[in-house]
Parts: C-alpha cells; sequence; structure tokens
C-alpha cells in the first residue's frame, strides 16, 4: 500500500477519550441540501468535483466540533453502500466500485491532514453497510455467504489508510458474523453496530445480548467493539439498563432524530428532526447509564446540531 495507516495497530479508540463522528449524512444532503442520492447511496458523489466538495464540507463541519472540544473524531467514509449489490443497481462494475471505495479513505485522509491535532485523533473507519436494506432483515445470508460477500469491500480497505472497518445498521445476525470473520481473515480491527426497533430488539426478534453474545462466541470476540444505530435513544435505552458485563462490549452510539419506526422512517416523505437539544439530554442520561461509551454522533435525521449538544453534554462530564 502507498501510505501506511496511521492508527491500525493502534488505535486511539481503544482509551477513555470521548470521539465523536458525525450525524445523519445522507438525510442531511436528501432533505437540507436538496441532493439527489438514488438508493441512499453518498459514495456516488466522490465521482464529480462538486460532490467531493460536498462530502467535505460535510465532514469538516463535524471535525471542527471535535478539533475546538478537544475529543478525537471518527471519520466515517461514506461507502455504506458502496458493496457489489448495490454498486451494481448504480452503474458501479466491481473496478469501478474498488476504486471508489478508495477514492473515499483518500478523502478522509485529505480530511484528517487538515483537521488533526496531537490532542484531538482522527480515526478512519471504512464504512460498511448490509447488503440489502438496513430496516428489512427478509432476506437472511448464512455465515460464509456474507463472509464472502463482505469480504471483497474489506480487502479494498486493507490496502488504504483506513484504520479500520465499521459494518452499521446491522439487522440480523448471520451477517456481523460474516463480517466480522471477514474482518479478522485480513488483520482489519472491526466495529459493529446493530440498529433495533422500538422495542429495543433487532428486527430478526434477538434482543441486543443475544445478538452480541453470539458473535462474540461465534468469532473469538473479533469486533474491538459494538456500536448501536439507526434507533433512537428511548428504543434502546432500556435495554442496556440491566449493568450486566454483555453491555461493556458496546462503545459507541449514532441514534436516530426521530422516534419513529424503522416502518414509519421508510415511508415517511418529510424530514424529522426531533430536538436537538431533547437529544443532547438523552445522552447524557446514556453517558450516566454506560459511561464506558465514548464514541458519539448521529444517524437518520440528525445533524451538526445533534453532535453539537452531544458535545456539550460530553464536555460537562469531562469537567
Amino acid at each position: 500500500m502507498a501510505t501506511k495507516p496511521k492508527y491500525r495497530d493502534r488505535l486511539p479508540l481503544r482509551s477513555d477519550k470521548t470521539f465523536l463522528t458525525d450525524g445523519g449524512m445522507e438525510t442531511t444532503l436528501i432533505f437540507h441540501d436538496g441532493v439527489d442520492l438514488p438508493h441512499f447511496a453518498s459514495f456516488t458523489l466522490l465521482e464529480t468535483p462538486d460532490g467531493r466538495a460536498r462530502v467535505r464540507d460535510y465532514y469538516t463541519r463535524y471535525g471542527t466540533i471535535a478539533r475546538d472540544t478537544g475529543f478525537g473524531f471518527v471519520l466515517e467514509s461514506p461507502t455504506w453502500r458502496a458493496n457489489r449489490d448495490w454498486g451494481a443497481k448504480l452503474g458501479f462494475a466491481p473496478d469501478a466500485l474498488a476504486a471508489v471505495n478508495r477514492k473515499a479513505i483518500a478523502a478522509m485522509a485529505e480530511i484528517r491532514d487538515a483537521l488533526e491535532t496531537p490532542a484531538s485523533p482522527f480515526v478512519i473507519s471504512g464504512n460498511i453497510g448490509p447488503r440489502g436494506d438496513g430496516y428489512d432483515a427478509s432476506r437472511i445470508m448464512s455465515v460464509a455467504e456474507a463472509q464472502a460477500y463482505h469480504a471483497e469491500q474489506i480487502a479494498t480497505f486493507r490496502d488504504t489508510e483506513a484504520d479500520i472497518v465499521s459494518a452499521f445498521t446491522m439487522n440480523y445476525v448471520n451477517e456481523a458474523i460474516g463480517i466480522a470473520h471477514a474482518a479478522k481473515a485480513r488483520a482489519m480491527p472491526v466495529v459493529l453496530s446493530f440498529t433495533v426497533e422500538t422495542d429495543g430488539r433487532l428486527p430478526t426478534g434477538e434482543t441486543l445480548k443475544e445478538a452480541i453474545t453470539q458473535v462474540d462466541e461465534a468469532t473469538g470476540a473479533a469486533p474491538i467493539y459494538y456500536m448501536i444505530n439507526c434507533a433512537h435513544p428511548v428504543h434502546f435505552r432500556d435495554a442496556l439498563a440491566s449493568g450486566e458485563s454483555w453491555i461493556k462490549r458496546i462503545r459507541g452510539l449514532r441514534g436516530n432524530a426521530s422516534r419513529r419506526s424503522h416502518a414509519e422512517l421508510d415511508c415517511a416523505t418529510e424530514l424529522d428532526a426531533g430536538d436537538p437539544v431533547e437529544f443532547g439530554q438523552q445522552h447524557a442520561e446514556l453517558r450516566w447509564l454506560l459511561p464506558h461509551v465514548n464514541v458519539f454522533g448521529g444517524c437518520c435525521g440528525t445533524d451538526h446540531r445533534h453532535v453539537e449538544q452531544i458535545s456539550l453534554v460530553c464536555e460537562a462530564v469531562a469537567a
């Protein structure tokens, strides 16, 4: 590889330092900026100068919040849809898809070079999304099938400056296990993020405890940690209140702005941005409940206002 990854072998994410990340990129670009993103795919923006400028400006806004507060930042590449099936729907042949994944990590490295300080390390994450729809787990792959499918994108990230790979909006266990196996086989640190319904369970019915325990048992605890994303804090708060040991495997949260269910969000024609101040207050409660969690951002419907409110909560705790 041309440039050695900066943090892959010494991840600052393993420390107690607080890290921020961005919000709901796709919903921000679509509803706030009026950008057309077919199939909810933001990686296509990297194909034009205007699109690359949008990507740079988007991440710079969040990275500046982290830098100015002295927190670290996780640069999640805009590649959630950049796997083979979604790429084909968007007209990307495998070689072109690999090229755009590499281009995404290079763009993250440029942003890191511009914003990182010794007090604010910027970790680059190769973002992986589900093979299917993040809200619909009707097509279940076997573990072996999931491993083979996602190995392609992970192998591309391995040969870039990506420090880790992070799989978001995982809605069933087999796919998560397959991704963990694929990452482990390529010596890539991996983070797995599950999504839950309003009852705090995965769309396939498992509790977070069951899902995390199954993945850890199947992979030798390969993920460096777990996250929850694409659900409002009230949907998963009670599931994390028991104080059981498995909860300490969760170190990151990226909640939705809206309290709506996945089915309701799928049918929505307008953005529900919720209340950013309330969103921050809910994270104050989560910080008290989960003091070990150190990565915070947003998902659907959130923007820089929500992450700013989270940063204020984190500053208050640090003080």
